[in-house]
């Protein structure tokens, strides 16, 4: 088999067992190094999968509204002057979309767009007996809203699927008002409207607040209840790429004349976070990539020095440059190599141990990690590319002995 073998592969591995605590040694450290890439790779993108599915899981990637009522200046007839210099901004009042159906069947005709539906929500009190609890009702349309947010999926009692009698309230205002599926209970509005309701469906969002103060009505009974016959406050919708969500705004304001803000601009601070998170983790990946390639160039550097003699023996006997050259880079990717395997192993069980311990009360998972064979294959590939790097200065170094001198030693 060695017969077949290449010239520089025969002596990079023969080189390597006869320097065989240098050669667990160094392995040893890049395999660190690498688990400690492939653990924070997967924990990062489960982190950052886990914070993405529960902000887009409970709201719309893209929310249309009228624009906002503004204070004009009054002018003197005939003379252009202003009658005024304070003009102070107008109090938004609940509005609808003007022809929401109208745009609604624009926006459904995008490329990209998933799901479109009116939604109509205010200010109310759901009043049973002597307890009253202020909520922001919501009124929707089940078939459609249903897509968009993961309402369906948190019920913990009854369903989602409201009809013009029907409520669906958190678990924590359940518990406030003591309620439970099938009991009534009252709502009203500031305008004065009241409307009794049966509880149709109990969900838990995982959040307190949202738990307490959110109720979803049908929209025919949210509209009568704010006094918005026939309207939507906003239109709300989700496209195949929420990355995209920016851009598709972006049209749909400039074609409608409407508002239109994305999730990605409602979640701002959000963005600046993960950014922050994510360049963290870049800096943390170069040192452990530049300590791996330190840790090689050093080995192969002692490797020169005490291979000299051998050195300048295959020079003598016809050896090239380049094959000296590639000697020593071939040890430096197999540094690489075995120490990536070794490491993606040790990354595995880092991640399968830390599935086992890292969860909730309730036994379920902080955030779900799944292991990707791509992530294994690319720290893989990292690792061999250091390696090599690392090499090229102790193979210049070596391919530039001169065999009468090195001989001499």
């Amino acid at each position: 088999m060695n017969d077949l073998a290449p010239f520089e592969w025969i002596l990079a591995t023969r080189f390597m067992r006869e320097g065989l605590l240098q050669t667990l040694f160094i392995i040893a450290g890049v395999a660190l190094g690498v688990s400690v890439i492939v653990f924070m790779s997967a924990l990062l993108t489960g982190l950052q999968s886990s914070l993405f599915s529960r902000t887009l899981d409970f709201q719309a990637q893209i929310i249309i509204t009228a624009p906002e009522e503004i204070a004009r200046p009054l002018y003197v007839p005939g003379k252009g002057e202003m009658s005024a210099t304070l003009i102070q901004p107008r109090a938004q009042r609940l509005r609808s979309v003007d022809q929401w159906q109208k745009v609604r069947a624009q926006i459904e005709k995008k490329t990209g767009v998933v799901v479109v539906t009116p939604v109509v929500s205010g200010a109310g009190f759901v009043i049973r007996a002597d307890a009253n609890r202020a909520v922001t009702l919501t009124g929707i349309e089940p078939e459609t809203y249903l897509h968009l947010i993961a309402l369906k999926d948190k019920i913990v009692a009854g369903n989602a699927e409201v009809g013009s009698n029907d409520i669906v309230i958190g678990t924590e205002l359940a518990k406030d008002m003591g309620v439970s599926i099938n009991d009534k209970i009252t709502m009203q509005t500031a305008s004065g409207a009241t409307s009794t309701l049966k509880v149709l469906g109990i969900y838990d969002f995982g959040n307190k607040a949202a738990n307490s103060r959110s109720v979803y009505v049908a929209l025919r009974t949210a509209q009568s209840l704010l006094n918005l016959p026939g309207g939507a406050t906003t239109l709300e919708v989700n496209v195949a790429d929420p990355f995209a969500a920016e851009l598709m705004a972006q049209s749909i304001q400039a074609q409608t004349g409407l508002k239109a803000e994305s999730w990605i601009t409602a979640n701002e601070d959000f963005f600046t976070a993960l950014s922050g998170q994510s360049f963290t983790f870049l800096v943390i990946r170069l040192f452990v990539g530049l300590t791996a390639a330190l840790g090689i160039a050093s080995v192969l550097v002692v490797s020169v020095v005490q291979k000299s003699k051998e050195i300048g023996i295959l020079r003598a006997t016809g050896t090239t440059r380049q094959q000296i050259l590639r000697l020593f880079l071939t040890q430096g990717a197999l540094f690489g190599l075995f120490g990536s395997l070794l490491g993606s192993g040790l990354g595995w069980a880092f991640l399968a141990a830390w599935r086992g311990f890292a969860k909730n009360p309730d036994g379920t998972l902080f955030f779900a990690i799944d292991f990707d064979p791509l992530l294994f294959l690319y720290a893989a590939i990292g690792a061999v590319l250091v390696g090599t790097l690392a090499a090229v200065f102790p193979a210049q170094r070596a391919a530039r002995l001169d065999p009468a001198v090195a001989i001499r030693g």
